[in-house]
């Protein structure tokens, strides 16, 4: 479909903002983005005006990200959540079944170099399509590996899917900022990441009422097989409309931003120069630190759920899988609460700190009471630390560009993405071993220091922030 006008002949225009910008009143409230836009944004209508549109059809864009980006985020986690029984029917250990999930850590940092770089000079069509391609193909392979002795086939399906996330991840941002007003960019970069979690939450819920754990080794491979048709169905579908319906960008841009960033010529853009500037400043890369270790933390938790709560409650792998789903499910709640929280107040510093001093409060005491021999403890404990821990993912992402503009979104988003892929595979190996040799609940611990660890460096990030750059929330 490219960038077809016709898309929009019968669209009823939602917002069409004439901006005179020699007439511009500076004592006004502006946003400190549109602030500097205004003086930079070269005329682009005879009467001195620059004209901003939304359409509808940024809801379509939106929700299809969102679909792909559930797929392919399920893939992920549906092994580890069963962890006891695909061991069983491979024959292979804990740790090989680990790998099943960091895979998808370890494949992101390599790959997300060139993938920034595509989504910088190509766009969003062309990653979108990649995406949904590589998810597909990675999905019918998996449909080829239902057999004892072809574990290598399933984790080649599963390194298709891995390498499909990197495609994803960076995008939310990229998308919102792209197609959605400046009223509405955190919320749309909120929903981005809401496809993400919900992928994840069916990921916790679907596989252990699937696959139960028979012995009988052709009834257990009948039952994996139809998880696999039924993700292979599903990747296939949302391939096809990806084809047919995604777009590239509005023929009028959303916001000021957007005007300015279709100015630039792209022969002045240099994605080696953005990462070196980004690298030098010193607030994102506290920021892009404790992210990682915010959300490496919340990698290993979900990864080692089923063998955390497999030890202190035998036999409860479709509870695992719900309380899996309640982290996700809560984590769902608070991003879009804090994506509203953040498009209508701009204080990025305070709640940024607030949620993240809060998923440090949310996992300590989850590593007090997993052993309390009471499953609904453990259901209400997990979910408070899902809303704060993955309510975080959004504001990290938002935060980033507010720390990072006129950088690109998706090269920030990737250094806080790879970031987090690092210290996932770290902590997922380092509390494995730990919960080995001295139980989960020292495994937890080691958690906590490293998200205490990241609630300091988030302070020192905001003091730095406010000392040395403006703030559109001051």
């Amino acid at each position: 479909m490219g960038d077809n006008p016709d898309f929009d002949d019968e669209e009823i225009k939602e917002e069409n903002i004439c901006l005179d910008l020699g007439k511009t009143n500076p004592s006004k409230s502006v946003d400190l983005e549109e602030q500097i836009e205004c003086t930079s944004i070269p005329n682009v209508n005879k009467d001195n005006t620059t004209t901003t549109h939304l359409y509808k059809r940024r809801w379509v864009m939106v929700f299809l990200f969102s679909s792909y980006s559930l797929c392919n985020a399920f893939q992920w986690i549906q092994y580890g959540i069963i962890n006891n029984i695909f061991m069983k029917f491979y024959h292979v250990d804990s740790f090989a079944i680990d790998w099943m999930s960091m895979i998808y850590m370890l494949t992101y940092i390599p790959f997300i170099w060139p993938v920034s770089w595509l989504l910088d000079k190509k766009g969003l069509r062309l990653i979108a399509l990649m995406a949904t391609a590589i998810n597909c193909l990675g999905t019918w392979i998996k449909v080829a590996s239902v057999k004892q002795n072809l574990f290598w086939v399933t984790m080649l399906g599963q390194f298709a899917g891995s390498l499909s996330q990197v495609f994803i991840l960076g995008m939310p941002s990229r998308l919102a900022s792209v197609w959605f007003g400046s009223e509405e960019v955190s919320t749309a970069c909120s929903i981005g990441v809401f496809g993400n979690q919900m992928g994840i939450a069916i990921g916790f819920l679907v596989p252990p009422i699937l696959v139960p754990n028979v012995d009988d080794m052709d009834d257990l491979a009948y039952h994996i097989s139809i998880m696999f048709y039924i993700t292979a169905g599903m990747a296939t579908v949302i391939f096809i409309l990806v084809v047919f319906m995604f777009q590239e960008k509005p023929e009028i841009p959303p916001t000021l931003a957007q005007v300015q960033a279709r100015s630039t010529p792209p022969e002045e853009y240099s994605y080696m120069a953005s990462i070196l500037r980004l690298l030098r400043n010193l607030p994102f890369m506290l920021l892009v630190i404790s992210y990682g270790l915010n959300v490496g933390c919340f990698y290993a938790v979900s990864t080692l759920l089923n063998r955390m709560i497999i030890e202190h409650y035998p036999g409860e792998e479709v509870n695992a899988g719900r309380i899996g789903l309640t982290i996700v499910i809560a984590g769902m709640v608070g991003s879009l609460i804090c994506g509203i929280w953040l498009d209508k107040t701009k204080t990025y510093k305070q709640t940024t700190l607030a949620v993240y001093l809060m998923s440090f409060v949310g996992m300590v005491v989850y590593a007090f009471t997993l052993n309390l021999d009471h499953l609904w403890v453990v259901f209400v404990t997990s979910g408070a630390l899902g809303f704060f821990m993955t309510g975080y993912l959004p504001l990290g992402f938002e935060f980033a560009v507010e720390l990072t503009f006129p950088e690109g979104e998706g090269t920030s988003s990737g250094l806080l993405n790879c970031s987090a892929q690092i210290f996932g595979i770290i902590f997922t190996i380092g509390q494995g071993k730990i919960i080995d040799h001295f139980g989960t609940f020292a495994g937890n611990i080691f958690l906590c220091v490293f998200l205490l660890i990241g609630t300091i460096m988030t302070a020192v990030s905001n003091i730095h922030h406010g000392v040395i750059m403006p703030s559109s929330d001051l």
